[in-house]
């Protein structure tokens, strides 16, 4: 009867009773995972680093990108995937920090960079067809400088590659998501949903509205990782 007690009293001390579950995804903790993240991470990730459901990756997120508002820090998102970058008004100080490129984007790399933008995934010959002249070089261009990216490739012959916008394009762009593109003009975007018709170098270009803007993060809002390799 004693010893039945006495490992029942074991059972019970603080030494041998089951960790209580501290899994808890805080604000703070969110913060802090992102800010030392190399690279953008998705929401299944950080729920299963984090041990708690997807809701709850959601509901932090925007908690957080509520929080960031008036800080230098900006939380960022491109589909599945959220990063950190600092605000677009501090973008000329960090600017001239980490010495950004003042090359501006050509006009034919700006008229497919909006095509790309707001028709994406899009296939190369897909862009030629709408802008009506060969488009190999001025993609190459954008891809080197991470304005697009690949997103697979397509079926049917040859699987050309497709391509579409990642983060780097949000960051130069000042945006935090593809829903902040302004809204084209509804002649414009007819002739995005139509490849037969050619759409002039001025009115696609309109609605990304960079203008002269530079082909670097000059407009404000660089990866929170500024002056890394990774």
């Amino acid at each position: 009867m004693i010893e039945s007690e006495a490992g029942a009293l074991r059972a019970d001390s603080p030494e041998t009773a089951p960790p209580a579950a501290t899994d808890q995804l805080t604000e703070v903790a969110l913060e802090a995972l992102l800010f030392v993240a190399e690279r953008p991470l998705n929401r299944r990730e950080i729920a299963m680093l984090a041990g708690v459901d997807r809701a709850t990756v959601d509901a932090r997120l925007g908690d957080l990108e509520v929080s960031l508002g008036p800080r230098g820090i900006r939380l960022v998102s491109s589909g599945d995937r959220v990063e950190l970058v600092t605000a677009p008004v501090a973008g000329a100080l960090i600017a001239r920090y980490v010495g950004a490129d003042a090359i501006k984007l050509s006009a034919a790399a700006l008229e497919t960079l909006a095509i790309v933008a707001y028709r994406q995934p899009v296939t190369r010959a897909l862009v030629e067809q709408i802008r009506g002249v060969d488009s190999d070089y001025t993609i190459r261009s954008l891809l080197h400088r991470r304005l697009i990216v690949e997103l697979g490739r397509a079926p049917g012959p040859g699987r050309p590659y497709r391509y579409g916008t990642g983060f780097d394009f949000l960051e130069r762009f000042g945006l935090t998501s593809l829903d902040e593109l302004p809204p084209l003009d509804p002649a414009i975007a007819s002739r995005l949903v139509d490849p037969d018709v050619s759409i002039s170098l001025e009115a696609v270009s309109e609605g990304v509205e960079p203008g002269s803007q530079p082909d670097g993060p000059a407009d404000g809002q660089f990866p929170r990782q500024v002056g890394s390799d990774g």
